[in-house]
């Protein structure tokens, strides 16, 4: 099976609604350089658990589910 299991799905959905402002930890992408503390707006989250982006820097590289790490940013 490719991807997190529909529970872990779920969660991430729940989680990581649309909209929510998250800043990048790690990311391993062999064809773009994603800086550690970028930040960005979450748009959804597919049937595997990747969470599509729209990131500060105008990229909307999304982050896979067990590879990557992102936090959520605190809303003030």
């Amino acid at each position: 099976m490719l991807g997190a299991p529909r529970e872990v799905v779920n969660k991430l959905r729940e989680q990581y609604p649309s909209g929510t402002r998250v800043e990048l930890i790690e990311m391993h992408d062999e064809y773009r350089e994603m800086p550690k503390g970028l930040q960005g707006t979450v748009k959804w989250v597919d049937d595997i658990g990747t969470i599509h982006m729209s990131w500060d820097n105008g990229s909307s590289l999304g982050v896979a589910y067990g590879v990557d790490k992102v936090k959520i940013i605190p809303s003030e």
